[in-house]
């Protein structure tokens, strides 16, 4: 049986659209090694592909690892967090739930970026919310609450917790999560 955080490929096609905006919004963030940073570029455009309708799940699934591994050669933790926002938004072909990972990771580069303006979080969980569309909002809302499904990204692991768990809990409390 699949998760309920996978979504239909549809849903997956369309929440990946605002996936790719939230990681390329912290991309200038990223200051890794070239081979890294051409990566992390590839995965945003395959997820914009994705968005739009090009490539497969199955193809994507294969790449999905790709800039969570250019996080690696990130020189700052910042532009660690910018390549793992682009990590989980080229994920979103696998689970749909990924989406919220790449905007918790987005917040947790600016924050990251901006340690002494705590305002910086805010205003990009704003910007985030300013940027979901009525059906974006729609699809978010089938997907559990973090930390309360175990079979997926949403589960109580790495997304649950610090400032990416707290800004997942911020966007998810803002669309209206579906209870588990």
């Amino acid at each position: 049986m699949a998760s309920i955080q996978t979504l239909s490929d549809a849903d997956r096609r369309t929440i990946a659209r605002w996936a790719a905006a939230c990681a390329e919004r912290v991309i200038p963030l990223f200051d890794g090694d070239a081979r890294a940073v051409a990566d992390v570029a590839d995965a945003l455009a395959r997820t914009r592909a994705y968005a739009a309708g090009q490539g497969s799940a199955a193809e994507e699934i294969k790449k999905r690892l790709v800039a969570v591994k250019a996080a690696k050669s990130a020189t700052t933790p910042a532009g660690a967090a910018a390549a793992r926002a682009v990590g989980q938004a080229s994920a979103v072909a696998h689970m749909g739930a990924h989406a919220l990972g790449a905007a918790g990771y987005a917040v947790k580069a600016v924050s990251l970026a901006n340690p002494s303006s705590p305002d910086a979080v805010t205003a990009e969980i704003r910007w985030q919310l300013s940027r979901l569309t009525d059906v974006d909002r729609s699809i978010l809302r089938q997907l559990p609450p973090l930390g309360s499904d175990t079979s997926g990204p949403l589960g109580p692991g790495l997304l649950a917790g610090g400032i990416v768990g707290q800004a997942i809990r911020e966007i998810q409390a803002q669309v209206g999560s579906t209870p588990a």
